[in-house]
C-alpha cells in the first residue's frame, strides 16, 4: 500500500452533512474508478488537516463504509479500498408479475460486482421519504420509480442527478433527469386504435378502474378521447364492488385483481371471453397468455425497460428514452 490516490473536498457551507460529503466522496471514487481494491485511504490524521474535520466526522464516516463493505482497515496500516463491488438501489412501487420481468432484465443484464438492494415504496410517500434518505451516500446509483405525491420531487432532488434514473411513469421529471418512462397517454390511444375493429363487435366499451389503483389517470382521458374520436359509447366505472359483468360488452382493466374478478364472473355467468364479452388487460405477464385462451394486453415492454436501466448503470452516460407500449391480441378480445 502507498500514497493514496484521492483527495478529499468537503464544502463547508452545503446543507449535505460532512460525513455525508466524506462518504459520498469515496463512494463515487471507488464508483467511477478513481480508487480500486487494495488503494490506501488518506490517514484520519490527514483528512482532519486537508479538510478541516474533526476526528469524529472523519471516525463517522469511515465507519459508515466500513460497515457498507466499500473499505477495511489493517491495524497501524490504515484504511483501504476492500472490493470493487459497487450497490445500486432499485427503488419500485410494489411487486407484481411484470415487475418481475423487470426485475430479472436488469438483474440479470448487469457485471457481476454490481449488487442490487431492491425495495419498495408501496405508493407510502413515509415509506419512500425513508428509503431515499436511508440510501445517501451509500450507492453507486439509484433507479427509482416516482409516483404521484407532492413531497416526491423534494426528496429525489436530494440524489445527485447524475447517479438517478426515474423508470416508468413521467411524472415529476426535470428536463435534466436522466429516465427509461413508458407512456401512458398517447402510446395507449394508438394501441386503442389498432383494435378498434375488435371493439366493434361490442355494443360499448367499460373501462373499470378501481377506487384502489395507482395507475396514471392520463391513460383514462385518452381512453375518453378514444371513444369520442371513434364513436363508441362508454363507461368509466370506479367501484370495484359494484362491478357486474354483462354480455355484448368490452372491458378494459388495468388491474390484475379486477381481471380475476372479470373471469369469475364470466364463468359463473357462462361467458366466453372474446366472443359474449370483451376484454384488453393492462401490463402484459408471462401467465396472461395462457389464461382463458390468452388475455390481449396493452403492455410496455418491461424486459427492454429493465435492460436500458441497466445500461444506465453499466455505461456511464445520460439517457433520455421511452419505452414501446404495444397491443398484443389475444381470444379474450
Amino acid at each position: 500500500m502507498g500514497k493514496s490516490k484521492i483527495i478529499l473536498t468537503i464544502q463547508h457551507s452545503s446543507d449535505i452533512p460532512k460525513y455525508q460529503q466524506l462518504v459520498n466522496a469515496i463512494n463515487n471514487a471507488v464508483g467511477n474508478n478513481v480508487l480500486t481494491e487494495g488503494d490506501l485511504l488518506p490517514s484520519v490524521n490527514n483528512i482532519c488537516k486537508t479538510t478541516k474535520l474533526s476526528r469524529d466526522t472523519v471516525f463517522k464516516s469511515y465507519s459508515i463504509l466500513k460497515e457498507n463493505g466499500v473499505i477495511e482497515s489493517v491495524p497501524n496500516k490504515g484504511y483501504y479500498v476492500a472490493s470493487e463491488t459497487r450497490k445500486v438501489l432499485l427503488l419500485l412501487d410494489t411487486f407484481k408479475a411484470y415487475k418481475e420481468v423487470l426485475y430479472h432484465s436488469f438483474i440479470n443484464n448487469l457485471p457481476d460486482n454490481i449488487i442490487t438492494d431492491v425495495q419498495f415504496h408501496h405508493y407510502n410517500i413515509e415509506n419512500f421519504k425513508t428509503i431515499i434518505n436511508n440510501s445517501l451516500g451509500k450507492y453507486y446509483k439509484y433507479i427509482v420509480m416516482n409516483f404521484n405525491h407532492k413531497e416526491v420531487p423534494k426528496v429525489v432532488s436530494k440524489i445527485n442527478e447524475e447517479k438517478l434514473l426515474l423508470i416508468d411513469w413521467n411524472i415529476y421529471s426535470k428536463s435534466t433527469n436522466n429516465y427509461v418512462f413508458q407512456d401512458f397517454g398517447k402510446a395507449f390511444y394508438e394501441s386503442l386504435q389498432e383494435a378498434n375493429h375488435l371493439f366493434r363487435k361490442y355494443e360499448d366499451i367499460i373501462f373499470l378502474y378501481p377506487e384502489y389503483t395507482n395507475h396514471p389517470i392520463e391513460t383514462i382521458e385518452y381512453f375518453k378521447k378514444f371513444c369520442t374520436d371513434f364513436d363508441f359509447k362508454y363507461q368509466i366505472l370506479t367501484n370495484s364492488k359494484t362491478y357486474n359483468i354483462q354480455k355484448n360488452k368490452a372491458y378494459i382493466s388495468v388491474s390484475d385483481r379486477v381481471l380475476g374478478l372479470f373471469l369469475e364472473q364470466c364463468r359463473s355467468k357462462k361467458y366466453e371471453p372474446g366472443t359474449d364479452v370483451g376484454l384488453l388487460s393492462y401490463n402484459d405477464t408471462p401467465m396472461k397468455k395462457f389464461i382463458y385462451k390468452g388475455i390481449s394486453v396493452v403492455s410496455t415492454d418491461f424486459k427492454q425497460l429493465g435492460t436500458k436501466a441497466a445500461a444506465f448503470i453499466t455505461e456511464d452516460k445520460p439517457m433520455q428514452k421511452y419505452i414501446t407500449t404495444k397491443l398484443t391480441i389475444r381470444d379474450s378480445l
